[in-house]
């Protein structure tokens, strides 16, 4: 059996579980807690970080980004990197735009202040912080926004690991209530779609101890 260390509410992490979804993949759900440093997990990733996906509950993969090249190495089909040379280009572009720059804009910012906090008691989110990570996160939602109304998915003409990273983290601040949506319809229109796929619907159930999701979070028509 495959093992994923996840968070539920990591970006990554749900990249990850989505991507392995649409292959098709089982596997186990585990949620670690990185703040812990527990040493069975630091075993398995001396980095202390997730997702990691321990296939046949022995051989480590560290990081979203591997996980995902690896899932397209041992099986193509089907193809969620890009069809020809430069869509996958694209496609990484993306992909890399939402493990880096939006966890550090918005994530680092809203995540950690409305959720993580709690977590490990560090007290309430500081409107300060808040602030600065919605502001960044308008910019990011008016550029898939713009993505959205010029192409037919955010790399291209198919659905690929740019639409699973960017709806994974859009998810997060969805459930939090963060995402204004009606004020960017081709950025909506294109959410659905996403989040109206089978593999999606998973982490549609995760919930927040104590936090419900805003209304519509589950709704795959909003």
């Amino acid at each position: 059996m495959n093992i994923l260390y996840h968070l539920p509410f990591s970006g990554d992490c749900r990249l990850v579980r989505i991507a392995l979804a649409e292959k098709k993949i089982n596997f186990k759900l585990l949620v670690e807690p990185i703040w812990k440093r527990r040493k069975k997990f630091l075993s398995h990733n001396p980095d202390g970080n997730v997702p990691v996906l321990l296939i046949d509950e022995i051989n480590p993969i560290c990081g979203a980004s591997v996980i995902v090249e690896w899932l397209e190495d041992i099986q193509d089909v089907p193809n969620i990197m890009g069809e020809d040379p430069l869509a996958k280009a694209e496609a990484r572009r993306i992909l890399n735009w939402f493990s880096k720059k939006f966890y550090k804009e918005v994530e680092e910012f809203i995540v950690y202040e409305k959720i993580i906090k709690g977590f490990i008691g560090k007290g309430q989110p500081n409107s300060n912080t808040l602030r600065v990570g919605r502001k960044n996160l308008k910019i990011h939602v008016d550029y898939v926004n713009w993505l959205s109304k010029q192409r037919d998915w955010l790399a291209g003409k198919h659905f690929s690991i740019a639409d699973i990273a960017a709806a994974a983290n859009f998810s997060i601040l969805d459930y939090l209530g963060e995402v204004y949506w009606y004020d960017y319809p081709y950025a909506k229109e294109w959410y659905v779609r996403v989040k109206s796929r089978p593999s999606f619907r998973d982490i549609l159930l995760d919930k927040v101890p104590g936090m419900l999701p805003v209304k519509h979070y589950n709704n795959l028509d909003f």
